[in-house]
């Protein structure tokens, strides 16, 4: 199978080959060939943990005095050449912090240890990281990544190439971006390390609960070959009576259905509350692990799996605390009833003892319960709208805009400045592009993608006013203009 190369025309490989990344991932449903080199030996397994590191960085117009007409830029090339301004000191630490995993594995590996980690990098941190020169991080990603001795310790999350939000990005972006991010890891990676991608990082850890995106949402992933998706413990209800999940530390199965009727579920593995980067940093989730033992599903008596994600670089704990903490649990955890693992290595041990996705105890997004209790699935959107209305009469805390990793931050409510050039962006491009089949596989198609998806990263609506908010509407208002430019000119 021909690997990609990582850029056509100067931009990143994101579109154009959807043929070979199909093959690619129809191939990897037919393996199962992590567990045989995992050497963990599940059987004798009390309980396990799982860490994820979730690593992004925007592009900004920023490589210039005038907004207008600057380059864009990955926002740590910024900060590394403006590092008197604010936290830009950062900078060097940032970046080491995204090649360590690189260093830690083949050390762990040599002293005769199992690390695992997950990792999670957005594309517009793969592309800013090469525009910087900054070859070294992603040499030593390759290399765990590629590397037979070390690859079993390295699991990679897919995830939107630009860091979008599921929730309150149009359906049709939402799974271009998903598919720029695969084409855009084979390229960096390879085909073969495409295959081992398995699992899928939702930006912000935002689930949609609106149950037609929601829909669209799982669709996407399984249609690009993802078997499992990590949520937050709070954006999910159990169907049959609204509350939240009771074995937290099991997989579950995530079900959605629209309004049509139409059903679609996946494997869903939660992540629970707390102050993410603090778990991580001090392996809260080894010492959780450590005081579990085997929990009942499905006829078998399995280990339960802590599992936990948060940045990898941002705040104190993580840039200082975390390297020796990690260490210390891998050297710890080595060989014991309670090791760190991987969760499609896990999943994988699962299917080994007969238990597959419809053994899994059910979950939906939140608040649909109070949908499904007014309406029946397959009276259409014109009803589920009016049921949502109704909804929100009844109760003040009920809503359509998705949750994730905070309960009290809306990813719709406060951010209309940036939302309507978004809208207006997203809009040409469906009309002109997508609407009329335009092929993918052309510059024009790809550099008004690149500025699409650039557009849609959570960082501008994150920060909702001020420079960010310049920046989004800037880089929004260079799609369109891409867009009716190349295509409607």
């Amino acid at each position: 199978m021909t690997d990609l190369p990582e850029y056509v025309d100067g931009l990143p490989n994101i579109a154009g080959r959807e043929d070979l990344i199909a093959a690619a991932i129809a191939e990897s449903r037919r393996d199962t060939a992590l567990l045989p080199g995992s050497h963990i030996d599940f059987g004798r397994v009390k309980a396990c943990f799982a860490n994820a590191l979730h690593m992004h960085q925007p592009l900004i117009p920023a490589g210039g005095s005038d907004l207008a007409a600057a380059t864009i830029i990955g926002n740590l090339q910024h900060m590394d050449e403006n590092q008197g301004i604010g936290d830009n000191h950062n900078a060097p630490v940032f970046r080491w912090c995204y090649k360590r995993m690189g260093e830690f594995i083949p050390q762990l590996v040599g002293e005769g240890k199992n690390p695992r980690i997950m990792l999670e990098y957005s594309g517009t941190l793969f592309h800013g990281l090469r525009q910087m020169g900054a070859d070294d991080v992603l040499d030593a990603l390759k290399a765990v990544t590629a590397d037979p001795a070390y690859n079993r310790c390295v699991e990679w999350l897919g995830m939107p190439w630009g860091h979008a939000v599921a929730p309150s990005t149009p359906v049709q972006d939402f799974r271009l971006h998903v598919i720029a991010w695969q084409h855009h890891f084979a390229a960096l990676f390879g085909l073969d390390a495409l295959k081992r991608v398995r699992g899928f990082s939702p930006s912000e850890m935002a689930l949609p609960n609106h149950p037609d995106v929601a829909y669209e949402f799982i669709k996407t992933l399984k249609d690009c070959g993802y078997r499992w998706v990590l949520v937050q413990e709070h954006t999910v209800e159990r169907p049959e009576n609204g509350w939240g999940p009771e074995a937290k530390h099991l997989p579950h199965r995530l079900v959605c259905t629209n309004s049509q009727g139409e059903t679609v579920s996946i494997v869903a593995v939660l992540k629970t509350q707390g102050s993410d980067t603090k778990l991580v940093a001090q392996m809260q989730p080894y010492y959780e692990a450590k005081g579990l033992d085997r929990w009942e599903l499905a006829g078998h008596r399995v280990p339960p799996i802590v599992t936990q994600i948060a940045d990898g670089e941002n705040g104190g704990v993580m840039m200082n605390e975390f390297p020796d903490k990690f260490m210390e649990a891998a050297r710890e955890s080595a060989g014991s009833e309670v090791p760190m693992v991987n969760v499609s290595e896990y999943l994988e041990y699962l299917a080994s003892l007969g238990i597959g996705e419809d053994d899994l105890p059910a979950l939906q997004p939140i608040f649909q319960k109070a949908i499904w209790d007014r309406m029946k699935p397959g009276d259409g959107p014109e009803r589920l709208a009016a049921v949502i209305a109704e909804s929100k009469q009844a109760d003040h805390r009920f809503h359509m805009e998705g949750g994730s990793w905070t309960n009290d931050l809306s990813w719709v409510n406060g951010y209309e400045n940036v939302l309507g050039p978004m809208e207006e962006a997203s809009a040409a491009f469906n009309e002109h592009v997508l609407a009329r089949g335009m092929p993918a596989d052309e510059h024009r198609y790809r550099n008004a993608l690149f500025h699409l998806m650039c557009s849609q990263t959570s960082c501008y609506r994150y920060w909702g006013q001020g420079l960010w908010t310049d920046y989004g509407r800037e880089i929004c208002r260079r799609a369109k203009d891409i867009v009716l430019h190349d295509y409607a000119g």
